[in-house]
């Protein structure tokens, strides 16, 4: 009972989703009107007996009895009539071709990121199921259950985020696998609808792409920088020649770093939001590299992070890469603003998640995090009762500023049960403005007073929240699509009095975590793993472990078997 119940009955909870063709009411369970329709065929006729055992024999109300209902109405509407099983007059049973086609699929599970051997599982034994009601029906909904299976790890991918990291606060897409058994069971191209359900977004074609070149061994390298000393205007030096032909700046008999190369430095630190100071440091020969070496472990992952994002971005989005210290806005999928950010440090990580920007604050108080007023205020507070003015802070309790100097300290003890808030103005920690998403993190975009550290590459400083260097730019770029709000309105109000604004349009925008970016140029460059969410990941989908790299498949599916 449990071998034939466990492969699909998830298949057929069902519940909303993305895809339009996949789309059904997410509050039902069960077909309104209940259509158990006579099996037409002998193998029909087998998948009812099967299924009917298994109903019949559980006990009412239990977990089995439910999933084997399920399973049982679902091939009553369709006369028990098999997806996957087709069988001969002399009573040999094979798979149908729309299961050899998918066999085919599951073989190339690679391709996609995926492991064959997830897929094409020692229960398709097609041979062993011959003149078993039990065992043909069990077949038959073992391979609904790796269809499913393979769809939902092509759609949403292998790891749910949260089992890595809790700051990894992302809602898995749900696959309404119901519908999509009707449409596999309807469709004369069942292929074409699995392949479907993978990610649209360019930047996973391009890892995918970058996937069977790394397969192929035929993965394109750039002309490789040597480290060296840091190159400033008119020094020589024997990597000179190197970096013309990987800039593509034509070539001289000298060494000379001139000003045509240092033009070109240039453009490239702007490309990625480097220091453009035409000074070839660390920072850039290591960007000219591709920042770290790219592994295969690195691509997959990387797919995997987007198969968690949705499914659409918005046509016009904010995109906030974590590892890459950048913000980005994008039309209709082209980059029309840029800018740098500082993000949580390692120990008050930004969480990654999607939202929509709903709320533009100028003058904004600071209501201070409970952990940044337990660890940092409270201890100085109780040492110095003036603490809190000279911060321009106000104390509260119960919702009322009270005055820190009037508190009788000794009596108050080692709690301290009050919320702090600091007043706007020019020393205040998000500076003039902030862009509001609500959520139960109380992470949002802000400006700083902090501007020294836009100038560092590493920039995880914050305790959490998102600081943006260009904060004015970036509202002047945000409310391209605004009617009634303006950069220069948001200035006007400029002052020392809180002001909220609520835009027409609510913008969504995603806190993301990718530590390889497809370039313009159509390049693959590697950020760093500030976080530790890349590595995290790359084990649970078990890449370290010996062996690990294509996981080992039959080599071909011929006849309706299996063959090693």
């Amino acid at each position: 009972m449990n071998k034939l119940m466990v492969c699909l009955f998830a298949a057929l909870a069902g519940a909303s989703t993305a895809l339009p063709a996949l789309a059904q009411d997410a509050t039902t369970t069960l077909p309104t009107r209940v259509v158990i329709a006579p099996p037409q065929s002998e193998l029909a006729r087998t998948i009812k007996t099967g299924l009917a055992t298994a109903y019949y024999g559980a006990a009412k109300g239990s977990t089995a009895y439910n999933e084997a209902q399920k399973l049982y109405f679902f091939y009553g509407e369709r006369h028990f009539e098999p997806l996957w099983l087709e069988q001969a007059a002399n009573g040999d049973v094979a798979f149908s071709a729309s299961a050899q086609k998918i066999l085919k699929l599951f073989l190339a599970a690679g391709s996609e990121g995926l492991r064959p051997s997830d897929y094409l599982t020692p229960d398709l034994d097609v041979a062993g199921a011959k003149g078993d009601p039990l065992k043909m029906a069990a077949l038959e909904t073992a391979f609904s259950g790796a269809a499913m299976r393979y769809a939902s790890n092509i759609y949403t991918g292998r790891i749910r985020p949260l089992s890595l990291s809790e700051n990894l606060d992302i809602q898995p897409k749900v696959l309404d696998q119901s519908a999509l058994m009707m449409q596999l069971a309807s469709s004369a191209d069942p292929v074409a609808v699995l392949q479907a359900l993978e990610p649209t977004h360019p930047e996973f074609l391009a890892l995918k792409a970058a996937l069977a070149n790394f397969d192929a061994g035929s993965v394109d390298q750039p002309v490789h920088i040597a480290d060296g000393k840091t190159l400033k205007p008119g020094m020589s030096d024997d990597r000179v020649p190197q970096l013309r032909e990987r800039l593509e700046v034509p070539a001289v008999a000298d060494t000379t770093y001139d000003d045509a190369l240092i033009d070109a430095i240039k453009a490239f630190q702007g490309s990625l939001g480097l220091t453009t100071d035409g000074i070839m440091g660390p920072a850039t020969v290591a960007a000219l590299n591709g920042g770290t070496a790219i592994t295969r472990n690195d691509i997959l992952a990387n797919m995997e992070r987007w198969r968690w994002m949705p499914r659409d971005l918005g046509a016009f989005n904010v995109f906030v890469n974590l590892p890459e210290y950048r913000l980005a806005i994008y039309r209709q999928g082209q980059e029309v603003y840029t800018t740098r950010v500082v993000i949580g440090a390692t120990a008050h990580q930004t969480p990654i998640f999607s939202n929509a920007i709903q709320h533009i604050v100028v003058n904004p108080y600071w209501n201070v995090p409970a952990s940044i007023v337990r660890n940092e205020i409270a201890p100085k507070t109780r040492a110095n009762p003036g603490y809190i003015a000279g911060q321009n802070m106000e104390l509260l309790y119960g919702g009322k500023v009270v005055s820190a100097s009037s508190i009788d300290w000794s009596a108050v003890g080692n709690s301290f049960p009050f919320s702090v808030r600091q007043r706007p103005g020019a020393g205040n920690a998000l500076g003039q403005i902030k862009f509001l998403f609500p959520n139960k993190h109380d992470v949002y975009l802000h400006d700083t007073p902090s501007k020294s550290l836009f100038a560092r590459d590493y920039r995880a400083y914050s305790h959490g929240c998102v600081r943006v260097q260009n904060p004015m730019e970036f509202a002047d770029a945000l409310l391209a699509n605004e009617t009634t709000i303006s950069r220069a309105s948001l200035e006007a109000m400029f002052g020392t009095s809180e002001r909220w604004v609520n835009p027409e349009h609510q913008i969504p925008v995603h806190l993301a975590y990718f530590t390889l970016r497809v370039q313009p140029d159509g390049t693959i460059r590697s950020f760093g793993d500030v976080y530790g969410h890349n590595a995290k990941l790359i084990e649970a989908m078990g890449l370290n472990a010996p062996g690990a790299a294509p996981a080992a498949a039959p080599a071909s599916v011929e006849d309706g078997a299996l063959s090693p």
